[in-house]
């Protein structure tokens, strides 16, 4: 992950600094609002932004709506009162950092933003054959379709791939397709010249060139517009994109990753995906299972989980009963090791002693079935949780989509399913 602060070095930030490079965080830093949308116009990347509430953080986030750049931005400040945190998300921050910095909240952060340090875990036969198959392509130059259910883990797989291949030592980009306004996506991908559109003051290079040389993940490809997509599918054919307002072909050296959480096949036959850009992403298909399909792989996932959540926290180790493991394994895992993560996270914080126990394990057999949640109660609960997250994120439909690890589109159809206004 890559983090550009905005901001002026004090010990505090310094602290924070800190805590990010121990994660494995880059962190950049420049002075001024100006030099961070010149950072951001030139390509160099970043994940996150985090800035000062002292600075203009409105001028910040419409001058990158104007220029049709769409990193996240997260405010910070030293203690500050509840209604600078609070002018500061009117003002378009996605997220309020206090600081001295939290060590537990600042993960939280980068886990809903970008969490791409997790390692590949699994032992079972079927994902044993699958990472098997990872790594004979690796080292090519494929492109790969990484295809399953939310949560299954499709991106830490592009992140693999990319950290087995030729390429691990240049950048390693994400541009979520479901998460970005279709209006902005363009300028996203290719960037675009001086006065292509109004706001566009200056040049900006986009995510085709921000990755040249290295790997570019196209994360839920299925949510681009199909008329984009004629774009995305000539830049992947030629390896050479243009930029919007441009005069001619730029050349660009990367290699391409999609994932999609939908079937594609069942999107070509309603219109909305292109079947020659299908083709063209489909020369290896990677399909991740359902966390129930690999049950085996629970006891190492877990301890995986439970091991970071404690060091997170500063607590001592953990180790989970026969008991808890039992209740897990009669549990249908729709949310997939996404859930299985959050799950554990919430047992480590609130167990006792040094032993997750089967009560600390927040899930509920009584709402499932041989053949899966039962239709009512599974409706109840999802849309609880989507309430929640809204309420959380202060309505902000791309932060929850984030969150929830599903589509803009996907979120906006639960919304209407569920007549939540």
């Amino acid at each position: 992950m890559r983090l550009l602060i905005i901001g002026d070095i004090n010990s505090d930030i310094k602290s924070a600094i800190d805590i990010a490079q121990a994660k494995q965080v880059k962190v950049m830093m420049v002075a001024s609002i100006e030099q961070g949308l010149d950072f951001l116009r030139d390509g160099k990347g970043t994940d996150l932004i985090l800035v000062d509430v002292k600075f203009e953080i409105a001028k910040l986030v419409q001058s990158m709506q104007q220029e049709h750049i769409s990193t996240p931005v997260v405010a910070y400040g030293v203690r500050c009162s509840p209604k600078e945190a609070v002018d500061a998300i009117k003002a378009g921050a996605k997220e309020f950092l206090p600081l001295p910095p939290d060590e537990q909240l600042i993960a939280a952060i980068f886990t809903a933003i970008c969490d791409d340090t997790k390692a590949m875990i699994g032992g079972s036969a079927i994902m044993q054959g699958i990472i098997a198959v990872a790594d004979k392509i690796a080292k090519s130059d494929a492109i790969v379709l990484i295809t399953g259910k939310s949560g299954t883990g499709k991106e830490v797989m592009a992140n693999y791939i990319h950290n087995q291949s030729l390429r691990a030592k240049k950048p390693f980009v994400r541009v979520n397709c479901a998460a970005i306004p279709e209006n902005l996506l363009e300028s996203e991908l290719f960037g675009h010249e001086k006065g292509a559109f109004t706001g566009a003051i200056t040049r900006r290079i986009g995510k085709f060139e921000e990755s040249s040389g290295g790997t570019l993940l196209l994360d839920e490809i299925s949510e681009m517009d199909i008329k984009l997509q004629a774009k995305l599918l000539r830049a992947i054919q030629e390896q050479e994109i243009d930029r919007v307002g441009g005069n001619g072909p730029v050349k660009v050296d990367l290699r391409i990753i999609a994932t999609s959480n939908r079937n594609l096949l069942e999107a070509i036959e309603k219109g909305v995906f292109r079947e020659d850009l299908y083709f063209r992403l489909n020369i290896i298909n990677i399909e991740l299972p359902n966390l129930a399909d690999r049950a085996e792989d629970l006891p190492s996932l877990t301890a995986t989980f439970i091991k970071k959540y404690t060091a997170n926290n500063k607590m001592n180790e953990k180790k989970l009963s026969q008991e808890a493991l039992n209740k897990m394994l009669q549990y249908s895992w729709p949310g997939n090791v996404r859930e299985l993560e959050n799950v554990i996270h919430r047992a480590v914080l609130l167990s006792n002693g040094d032993e997750i126990k089967a009560s600390d394990i927040n899930i509920n057999l009584a709402q499932q079935d041989n053949s899966g949640f039962i239709g009512k109660k599974m409706a109840d609960a999802e849309k609880e949780l989507i309430v929640n997250t809204l309420g959380y994120c202060l309505g902000d439909l791309n932060h929850a989509a984030n969150i929830l690890g599903i589509s803009i589109n996907l979120l906006k159809e639960k919304l209407d399913l569920y007549t939540i206004k």
